[in-house]
This record gives structure tokens, sequence and C-alpha cells, in this order.
């Protein structure tokens, strides 16, 4: 028997990986040709969000700088839209693109967007489960302990269900950062697909991470087979 971490199922996960990459890669790429592109209504990412949220009813939520590159995100737990520096402070396409991207998460926050509701529900029992998971399969499958095995399954399989809810959650963000950015005249309707082609690199991102945990848990179940 090979040693878990190399055994031919880890073969499976080689597609995924490859997906993952030309996320990565994509992400990076569309970022930095649209972040050198300047906005024709000269806002800043800070600002755009800021008017945005006052607009919608959420005077309410905060927004802030925080450290980090592409480390913007909504914190519905506080309140709180924190967006990098690069994002914060620039008036490029890409900017405004990500800034209100991370408003539509708090629009949804606001209108108890179902899967959002969803999915911040789920994280502390998916932080739980995937701390868990490997650890527990693991010294099932050395020791033969079914038992262990399938709680470690069960457990991966949350954060396999976390990463499906994600995807129409980040996809609804998008859809509403668009639809904002062009009704409020934030971006000339030329400048809406240079934003929307950002905004879809970065989904591929979650695509990807929902592929590999997807592969993820069928070489567990593979593996949990050979055990019987």
């Amino acid at each position: 028997m090979y040693p878990f971490f190399f055994d031919w199922t880890f073969l499976l996960l080689i597609p995924a990986l490859m997906l993952a990459f030309y996320a990565q890669m994509r992400v990076r790429s569309a970022y930095e040709r649209y972040s050198r592109m300047r906005a024709g209504s000269g806002m800043t990412g800070a600002q755009v969000a800021r008017q945005l949220l006052d607009r919608n009813g959420l005077s309410n939520v905060v927004v802030e700088k925080t450290s980090g590159v592409l480390s913007d995100h909504y914190d519905p737990r506080k309140q709180v839209l924190r967006l990098s520096e690069a994002i914060y402070s620039s008036n490029s396409i890409a900017a405004l693109g990500v800034a209100a991207h991370e408003t539509g998460h708090a629009l949804q926050h606001g209108t108890g967007y179902l899967p959002l509701m969803l999915r911040n529900n789920f994280v502390p029992v998916v932080n739980l489960g995937t701390s868990l998971a490997f650890p527990l399969f693991f010294i099932g499958f050395l020791f033969r302990g079914p038992i262990l095995m399938d709680i470690g399954i069960i457990l991966f399989s949350l954060a396999v269900v976390f990463h499906l809810i994600t995807l129409p959650v980040e996809f609804d963000a998008s859809r509403r950062a668009l639809g904002l950015l062009a009704r409020e005249g934030y971006l000339r309707r030329d400048e809406v697909g240079s934003a929307r082609a950002v905004l879809n690199a970065a989904a591929w991102t979650y695509v990807a991470a929902a592929a590999v945990a997807a592969v993820q848990l069928v070489r567990l179940l593979l593996l949990r087979g050979q055990r019987d």
C-alpha cells in the first residue's frame, strides 16, 4: 500500500490543481491590467463603496482600510467593509470593481440573502471540521479504524458543501456590483466590461477551490474503500 499522501489517487488532484493555478494566474493578470486603467468617474474604491452603501440604506456599515494585497472582504459580524490599500485609495477600474463586489456582500447581508446566511452559519463548523478531518481520516487509515475514517469524511464533506454554497454568493455579489457601477454611473458602458473581466477572473478562484475540495473528497472515499 502506498503512503496516504503519495497514493495513486493523488493523480486525481492534478487537473483540479492545474485549474487552481490557472485561476490564480488569470486573476493576477486581469487585476494588474485593469489596475492601470483609471475610471472616468475619478472616484476611489473607498468613495464608491461608501456612496453605494449609503444609497442602499447601509450607512451603519463602516468602510476601512486593511493591509495585504487583494485582502478585501466584508465582515458580517462587525458590519465592516475592509478594502486593501491598493483598492481603497485607487480610482482604477479594477479597484472600483473589487470595492463594488465587496459592497455587494454587504447588500446581501442587509437583505438576508439566503446563501450568504447559510455560508456565514457554516464558517465555525467548517473551520473545526477541516482542522480535524484529515488527521482523523489519516489515523483511521493507518490503524484500520473505519469509524475514524467515516468521521473524517463527514467532516470534510462539510467543507465541500461550504465551497459549493460560496459559488452563488460570489456570483451574485459580482452581478450586483456590475449593475450598481453601471446604473449609478461610476463606470461608463465601455468600462463595465473591464470590471466584469476582473470579477470573472476572481470567480474562477472560487470554482477552482470547489473543484479541489470535491476531488479531495473523492480521494477520501476511494481510500476508504480500500480499507473495506
